[in-house]
């Protein structure tokens, strides 16, 4: 019987433990895509306590406390930090075979040096421990910890960025770059929300936003202002993809509609959607951007919850919207323009990760290796089942070889230990090969395949 979390966790061969340990193991991390608060990084965050650096606004772990049986009050409420940290404590023995049973022993293990198991009886002599350490482990230590040489955060078009230009006047060694994400800007459903929002942009690009053109300025001015603070990426969470027919004259009348504060109808949102996410994508292209879509969840299903907590209250889940016609048609749009920029899909739903890997398939040009990316197992799938099916499905339609790996999509400064978890995954998907005669056994052309995987395809790729 293994040892559980040894050195050779996850690494079932000979030939696995070689790749991770040999090639995988100590290579940098770009991380592409998070939701760190560049506040923290700025500001050199020291946590107050481990409840504050490890459950706040974690959805991961609010989800299983509720699925546990854990009341709102030590979830989200106002229960004290210790009694929190008692609960999911109490928790985690239940999580056994969810990914959060490991990735919290991971975390615990680095880098505060836990290897006993969380549970109750452990919980209070834990808390102490890691809290002892807290002082050495602020938001910038554990970037650089964790060998982290580029991030890129998640902003909204009308974010100051002042964090980001801070960082860049302390001369901080870590690239921490912004990503364009201008999801609220085609959030059509709800006039008034929508307004509030339209107010809150202009203001950011002083700009009095009263046409569906002046929209469409106000962001390209924004997004001229994130090119010059150095991002690179622009980030899409969508349920599908937009690609209806749409015409400049009726663009006019739904952005009228809506500044009236009227709702529009779902057909009249999906030109809005399509028209405005065309332009955006554009302009990426015009840049030599990366562009991120995010394809799949459906949000907010708990309306009690969200009504108590607002948005991101831990209640999304995979959607199952049909996505390859609108996939094809977006994409072809500007293919055929020629403004395709690079471009990354991540799937939810895995019913639809052979369509993901097809579909981008279809729209590599030969400019660059991997042009069009199939990311990684993300939100619901980026666990050990999720990772090999994304893998699976890139190896047996694409080239393995050229994916740009592992982002944490993370709130959390400890979730670094996911691309350690990525990385031994990998190296136990081609390990195994190896041992079952599927893959010659050339370490050194392998080595190098994990090492690009996990680092320097990014690096080609992004080129921070």
């Amino acid at each position: 019987m293994k040892q559980f979390l040894s050195d050779d966790f996850l690494l079932q061969t000979e030939t696995a433990k070689r790749l991770y340990h040999e090639y995988a193991s100590g290579m940098p991390i770009i991380d592409y895509h998070n939701h760190l608060p560049p506040e923290d990084i700025a500001g050199n965050r020291q946590f107050e306590h481990m409840s504050a650096m490890w459950l706040q606004g974690d959805h991961y772990k609010w989800r299983a406390m509720r699925a546990n049986g854990v009341a709102e009050e030590y979830i989200t409420g106002n229960a004290d930090h210790v009694t929190r940290f008692r609960h999911w404590a109490a928790t985690v023995p239940y999580t056994m075979r969810n990914p959060l049973y490991h990735w919290t022993h991971m975390e615990l293990l680095n880098p505060f040096g836990v290897k006993q198991q969380l549970n109750p009886d452990t919980a209070d002599a834990i808390y102490e421990h890691c809290n002892a350490q807290l002082p050495q482990w602020t938001a910038p230590a554990l970037l650089e910890h964790f060998k982290v040489e580029a991030l890129c955060t998640t902003d909204d078009p009308a974010d100051s960025l002042e964090h980001h230009k801070a960082l860049q006047q302390q001369n901080f060694p870590i690239k921490v770059l912004p990503t364009f994400r201008p999801d609220r800007s085609v959030a059509v459903e709800d006039a008034a929300a929508f307004n509030s929002y339209m107010d809150k942009l202009g203001a950011a690009a002083n700009a009095d936003i009263y046409s569906y053109q002046a929209l469409l300025d106000a962001l390209r001015s924004r997004h001229d202002y994130f090119h010059a603070a150095g991002g690179r990426l622009s980030d899409h969470g969508i349920s599908t993809f937009y690609a209806v027919n749409f015409k400049q004259g009726k663009l006019d009348d739904i952005f009228a509609k809506l500044r009236a504060g009227k709702n529009v109808s779902p057909e009249e949102a999906q030109q809005f959607r399509s028209a405005t996410l065309h332009t955006i994508c554009e302009w990426n292209h015009e840049k030599g951007w990366t562009q991120q879509f995010h394809v799949g969840a459906i949000r907010n299903n708990n309306s009690r919850l969200v009504g108590l907590l607002g948005a991101d209250a831990g209640v999304d889940s995979i959607g199952d919207w049909q996505v390859a016609e609108g996939m094809s048609a977006f994409l072809d749009g500007l293919d055929k323009q020629d403004k395709l920029a690079r471009t990354i899909v991540y799937n939810l739903n895995p019913a639809y990760n052979e369509v993901f890997a097809t579909m981008v398939g279809n729209f590599q040009d030969g400019s660059i290796p991997g042009k069009m990316q199939f990311g990684s197992g993300w939100w619901f799938l980026d666990q050990k089942d999720g990772m090999e099916k994304q893998m699976n499905a890139l190896s047996n339609m694409g080239l393995l070889s050229r994916f740009v790996g592992m982002l944490t999509d993370s709130r959390s400064f400890l979730s670094y230990s996911r691309h350690e978890y990525f990385r031994r995954i990998l190296c136990n998907l081609i390990g195994n090969d190896v041992e079952n005669g599927e893959l010659p056994a050339d370490i050194k052309w392998l080595g190098k395949m994990v090492q690009d995987i996990c680092y320097y395809n990014a690096k080609a790729y992004f080129k921070f």
